[in-house]
């Protein structure tokens, strides 16, 4: 199975909100199989809107991310992150497998 990139590009408007957020996203995400790639870290914007925060994760499947998303302990910590942030956020299936040594 090659797995799914969870991709957010966030503006935080409300740094202590989106923490509540944070708090209650990171073990929704892991719950099905999520693992972060890269969350918060140095970047270089070349094209289109500079969102200083991106967050990259890996699931299993499409499938996976997607029932992530909808579910009741993420849309709980969502609700943090509504008015806190600005987002943009994608789920790409990989091409190939992905392996993580």
């Amino acid at each position: 199975m090659a797995g799914a990139f969870w991709i957010a590009h966030v503006k935080v408007l409300d740094a202590e909100a989106y923490g509540k957020y944070a708090e209650g996203a990171g073990p929704a995400i892991a719950k099905h199989g999520g693992r972060f790639l890269a969350r918060g870290a140095r970047y270089v914007q070349l094209e289109g809107n500079d969102r200083a925060r991106n967050v990259v994760a890996w699931f299993p499947s499409l499938e996976a991310a997607e029932t992530c998303y909808h579910s009741d302990d993420y849309q709980a910590a969502l609700a943090h992150a509504k008015g806190a942030s600005e987002r943009d956020l994608v789920i790409v299936e990989a091409m190939e497998d992905v392996s993580f040594g």
